[in-house]
Parts: structure tokens; C-alpha cells; sequence
């Protein structure tokens, strides 16, 4: 049935799906452009002129990329760059929505003499990081040449990446570990996951993530079958040999290793999460995820009991009840006023400290009423005002109390407080667009990523060689765990992680990743659809033959 169904979609001509895509791609523009209008007519009833700049841009960039596509892909799976370029555009429309209020901040911030906050939308950035993600794509389709053709051998295709398999995997360790290196690896927001290049900030995870694809579906090519034999069998489920673990434990202490230096709980479990699935795709076995599983549940109990791993522990307290800390007070250390649970010993004893030392300065003749507020506050309004970071437990809360302001159908676009949640812009851009679009809008978001890893698993299914196979299904789990991860962390469903929301949150390095990861499936989409050429036959080799 499968084969009758691949020769029926060869004979239908890749113009007419070609066309298919391009209705597709038109109505992602004009949602994207839509969404830009609506951010202006709800804010002051007239067309907004990022309607034109942005919008506008999106366009052009998307077009380009669709021309892109149809000259080296023209087999492609048609739902692919339409959906990137719908959830790329209304990031950018949410973003853009998001700049106008820190351009309103900023004005009333410097008229006041107060000092700017810097990490804030950045509409501006947002689009040129998607010119840059976009011609990323563009390349990388361009360079990857076609699998069935005689000569690829010769050029680069996402199967050449199988003959340096170990040198990838290397390649993708040293990534993991820039973050970590002094002078270049910087911590934000407790986790150490970021480089800085001049003026640059990146995020070598990002792209790590595609090399240990790579690796993987490289590494399972040449060990599945010894990973597929049974060792012991302990009721219905069959366990693997012993000896086969080892890889298995290797990258549960590798993911360790992250979430230890790095103190990121997000990127330690999409890496393990990552392998354990591939090598169920590749074995098809039911107890490698249960032995995944149980790793994991010890990694996380490992975690709870070591005390440098504070950052971690608060976060799972945080999910399991944020209240207390939302209610928390304030320390000033080293400059920065850091957000902290009252009933802890240590803001107990920076308390006494702290009025200690404004009693001294009162005896002194000093003001000391002024320095115990700036240095104590009462709660997590006095640490945004006191121009502190924001607190996990204020994030989560004031990202659940969007969505709940949202209900169904939302306040509509511009027309919300978005700007009230921390990191709307980036870590919480799923719950200020829950906001003003409602859970219908979010359902309608989530199916269109469901969309593309449906699509990416389609093409694993479809790919001709084992390796394609794991490499397109690697890929596609990795954006499905992402947005998973992400998802979970701000609906309270898991504890909060640090990972972006794809294609909508405002960052370089995510849109990079993300785009060439639509690129890595666009290609092998084309590889797959495309129909095995026909063998020549020659008239005049043939002779007809009269049974007569």
C-alpha cells in the first residue's frame, strides 16, 4: 500500500505542488502582514509604519527563499518553508508589538534620568537575524547537492556528514564547552550557556544541537544492530547486553556535565531526551526508553542533593510552588539585586546585616531610612523598581497570569499588557502571545509546529538510506522536544528551562539554527520525493517479432 502510494505522488507534477506551496507561503505573508496592521489599529486606529518595514521585509526575504527552493528543491516538501516563515513572521510582529512599549520605556526612562535596561525587545535585530537565518537557508539548500545524482560523491550532501561522524561529535563536545572557557563564556540569568564575539552574544548550543544530530544518526548507523541484540529478558520487557549500555551512560554523563558547568536544566535534557529517542528509532526498542527514563530520574535526584547546584534546585521548588518566592524580598549583592525566598536563613541574615548597618549610619547622622529600602525590598515590585533581575517565580506568575488574562480568544494583538511579564520577548514569548491571542491562537501555534515535525518525521519515513533516515527523524524530534520543553516550562507543566521558543523568541543564534534546520529538511524532503529516473530504452535495439 505504502509503494503504491509513493508511485501515485510521483506522477503528480512537482509544478502543481510547487504552486501548492506558493498559495502556502502567500498566506503566511499575508497573516504575518496582518498581524503587523493589527498592532497598529488597536494601539492608535492607524496602519503602523513597521507594516511596511518589517512586514514588507519579511516578504521580500520570504520570496527569496521560495525562489531558492524551487531552483535546488524543487521536490520539496511543500509545507515546510511556508510554516517557518508564518511562525518566523508573527514572532517578529509580536516582537515589533512588544519594541513599541520599550520605546515608550525608554523615552519616559531617559526623561526621568533613569538608566535604560537594556535587554529588551529589539525589533530592529529580530530582522536582521532573520535576513541572516533566511540566507543561511538559501545557502545551505544550495550547497547540499542532491543525493541521487551520479556525481554526489563528489559534493556535500546531509549523507556526507555520516563519513565524519566522530569528527562532528568532537566538533560539537567543543561547542558545549566555549560557554565554560574564561574571557569568552558569559552567565545569564544563572545559566552559562552563552559566548561573546565583540559585540555578538551567542549561543554555540544552538548549533550543537544539529552536530550531535548528525553524530548520533552516524554513531546508531554502525551500532544498531549490537544495540538491537537482547541480554536479559525480565517479564515482557527485554533488556539490552550490558556491554551496549556503555554509549548510553556515556551521553547520560555527558548531559550531567552540561547541566553541571552550564547549570542548565533545558539543554541537558533535549540532549538526553535526543539520544534516547534516535536510538528507539533505530532499534525499536521499548526498554531503551525505559532505561532512558530512569536515568533521567536519576540525574534529577543526583542533582537535588548537591548544594552548588542551588540555581537548578530553586527552579524545581519554584514549579512546585512559586508563591513563596513571588512573595519574596530583595538583596543587593555585588550591584545587583537579586530576588530571594524570605524564609530562607540567608535573607534572614542579610537582613539583620543590612539593618545593622543602617542603625550604624543612623547613629552617624547619615540617612538611614533611604539605604534600608534601596538595599531590602518588600517584594518583587521593589526589585523591578530597584532596576534588579527578575525572579523565576515572578516570571512563571506573571506568565500564568497572562495566559489566564488571555482565556480563549484573547485581548487581540496591541491590545494587552504583555510587556508586564519578564522576558516577554524571549523566554516567555509563548504566554505574552497567549495573551493577546488567546488558547485558540496557541493551539493554532502548536499545530503548526506539530505540523513540521510530522512533515520531518514523513521524510525520515520516506528517506532511501538508514542514515537519512535517523538524521531526518533526529531533527524533527529535536524541534519537537524544544517546543515541548519550553512549552512545559512556561505553563507550569515541567520546571522552567531556559530554551527559546522556535522561530518566535528574539535571539540570533536560535533563528540561525532553526533556519538551517529547515534547510537540512527541505533538502532531503527533495531527496526523497524525487522520483528515480527511468531507465532509456533504444528503438533500435528493438526488434519485433511476428508470431504469425
Amino acid at each position: 500500500m505504502h509503494a503504491l502510494g509513493e508511485q501515485i505522488r510521483a506522477q503528480i507534477p512537482y509544478q502543481r505542488r510547487n504552486a501548492a506551496s506558493l498559495a502556502l507561503l502567500v498566506f503566511a505573508m499575508v497573516l504575518t502582514l496582518a498581524a503587523f496592521a493589527e498592532v497598529g489599529l488597536a494601539r492608535d486606529g492607524s496602519i503602523p509604519a513597521g507594516l511596511f518595514g518589517y512586514g514588507g521585509g519579511l516578504v521580500v526575504l520570504a520570496l527569496i527563499a521560495y525562489a531558492a527552493q524551487l531552483r535546488f528543491a524543487p521536490f520539496a516538501d511543500p509545507l515546510l518553508l511556508p510554516l517557518a516563515v508564518a511562525l518566523n513572521g508573527l514572532g517578529l510582529a509580536m516582537i515589533y508589538r512588544l519594541d513599541l512599549d520599550t520605546s515608550r520605556d525608554r523615552k519616559v526612562a531617559e526623561l526621568a534620568g533613569k538608566k535604560v535596561i537594556p535587554d529588551a525587545a529589539d525589533a530592529p535585530g529580530q530582522l536582521i537575524w532573520t535576513f541572516v537565518g533566511i540566507a543561511l537557508f538559501v545557502a545551505a539548500i544550495a550547497i547540499m547537492r542532491d543525493t541521487t545524482k551520479p556525481d554526489a560523491k563528489l559534493s556535500f550532501t546531509p549523507k556526507t556528514a555520516q563519513r565524519y561522524t566522530y569528527i562532528i561529535g568532537l566538533g560539537a563536545v567543543i561547542l558545549l564547552l566555549l560557554p565554560i572557557v574564561p574571557g569568552i563564556g558569559a552567565e545569564i540569568n544563572g545559566a552559562r550557556v552563552w559566548i561573546h564575539i565583540g559585540p555578538f552574544s551567542v549561543q554555540p548550543g544552538e548549533f550543537a544541537k544539529l552536530m550531535l544530530v548528525a553524530f548520533f544518526a552516524g554513531y546508531l548507523v554502525n551500532k544498531r544492530q549490537a544495540m538491537s541484540l537482547i541480554g536479559k529478558k525480565i517479564g515482557p520487557l527485554s533488556l539490552p547486553r550490558a556491554r551496549d549500555l556503555g554509549p548510553v551512560l556515556v551521553i547520560w554523563l555527558l548531559c550531567l556535565g552540561v547541566l553541571f558547568m552550564q547549570k542548565d536544566l533545558g539543554t541537558a535534557l533535549l540532549y538526553f531526551g535526543l539520544f534516547v529517542s534516535m536510538v528507539y528509532i533505530a532499534t525499536q526498542r521499548v526498554s531503551w526508553v525505559m532505561i532512558g527514563v530512569g536515568l533521567l530520574a536519576l540525574a534529577v535526584f543526583v542533582v537535588t542533593l548537591l548544594p552548588f547546584m542551588a540555581h537548578v534546585n530553586q527552579r524545581i521548588d519554584i514549579w512546585q510552588n512559586p508563591r513563596p518566592y513571588f512573595d519574596g524580598g530583595c538583596l543587593m549583592t555585588n550591584g545587583k539585586v537579586v530576588p530571594v525566598n524570605p524564609n530562607t536563613d540567608i535573607f534572614k541574615q542579610a537582613k539583620q546585616t543590612l539593618e545593622a548597618k543602617a542603625q550604624q549610619q543612623e547613629a552617624a547622622g547619615q540617612n538611614a531610612t533611604a539605604v534600608q529600602t534601596r538595599l531590602v525590598g518588600p517584594g518583587w515590585w521593589a526589585c523591578t523598581k530597584m532596576g534588579g533581575e527578575y525572579s523565576d517565580s515572578a516570571q512563571l506568575m506573571k506568565g500564568m497570569f497572562a495566559l489566564g488574562q488571555g482565556g480563549v480568544l484573547g485581548t487581540g494583538l496591541g491590545q494587552g499588557k504583555p510587556w508586564q511579564t519578564p522576558l516577554s520577548f524571549s523566554d516567555f514569548i509563548f504566554d505574552s502571545m497567549g495573551e493577546e491571542l488567546g488558547l485558540t491562537g496557541l493551539m493554532t501555534l502548536l499545530l503548526m509546529y506539530a505540523l513540521i515535525v510530522q512533515r520531518g518525521m514523513k521524510t525520515a519515513v520516506a528517506a532511501r538510506d538508514p542514515f537519512l533516515k535517523l538524521f531526518a527523524g533526529g531533527v524533527s524530534f529535536v524541534l519537537a522536544m524544544q517546543v515541548f520543553v519550553i512549552v512545559g516550562g512556561v505553563t507550569k507543566l515541567i520546571p522552567l528551562t531556559g530554551l527559546t521558543t522556535p522561530f518566535l523568541s528574539q535571539g540570533g543564534s536560535s533563528l540561525m539554527a532553526n533556519w538551517i534546520l529547515i534547510a537540512i529538511l527541505v533538502r532531503m524532503s527533495h531527496d526523497a520525493r524525487k522520483p528515480a529516473p527511468q531507465a532509456i530504452q533504444d528503438e533500435g535495439m528493438t526488434q519485433i517479432v511476428s508470431l504469425r
